[in-house]
């Protein structure tokens, strides 16, 4: 088992209101599993996928990372194993404006020991599988949005996944969701439906 969540919730303090992102999230994902999570604005889907990625830490239960607890991690400890482990495909893009595109593909690589040629080849094979080659000098700025958003993202998700990795989206559009193996729905913090099977309930 990849990813396992056990009673995760999620909760925001302010002077005057707690607020419970997620209650009690008990979660299974494989390797290699396709999963769409679904729901209504402010049900917890990226508070939900903050957490899968590290991005942020449970209020209490725990997150089991390819057999390792994380929830108790430093944000350095998850800066690290995030930068080597998680890829994310952002909807506001998350583009640094004043670095070039070919710069900001580089930037996360330049926390690994890697070789300038290395990180080169890898950038370079990066931006021409999603033919983006002849923009790597330009700035995001001279980028249109479908440029920078790119069509081919759900068909690059599917490539990957083919090729083994394991893939959770969070979507409001049923057309991508009936794309994953698996869809949850989330619905005030906590999970109400899940269809589909998971890998190991079809015995991959």
């Amino acid at each position: 088992m990849l990813v396992e969540l056990n009673a995760v919730s999620r909760l925001y303090r302010t002077t005057d209101v707690e607020t419970f992102a997620l209650r009690d999230i008990t979660l299974a994902i494989d390797r290699g599993e396709f999963v769409a999570i679904e729901g209504p604005s402010g049900c917890g889907k990226s508070t939900l996928l903050a957490i899968l990625g590290l991005l942020e830490a449970p209020t209490s239960g725990t997150y089991r990372l390819d057999g390792a607890n994380v929830e108790h991690l430093t944000a350095d400890e998850r800066a690290r194993l995030r930068n080597r482990a998680i890829g994310f495909v952002f909807q506001n893009f998350n583009l640094i404006g004043d670095l070039s595109v070919a710069e900001n593909v580089e930037l996360p690589l330049t926390y690994r020991d890697l070789s300038q040629r290395e990180r080169k080849r890898r950038v370079a094979e990066a931006l021409a599988r999603v033919e983006m080659a002849h923009r790597a000098n330009h700035f995001p700025a001279q980028l249109s949005g479908g440029q920078q958003q790119r069509e081919r993202v759900m068909e690059l998700l599917a490539e990957l996944h083919a090729g083994g990795a394991t893939i959770v989206m969070v979507t409001h559009d049923p057309r991508f969701a009936h794309r994953a193996s698996r869809t949850i729905s989330l619905l005030d913090g906590t999970i109400r439906t899940t269809e589909g099977r998971s890998l190991q309930d079809i015995g991959a």
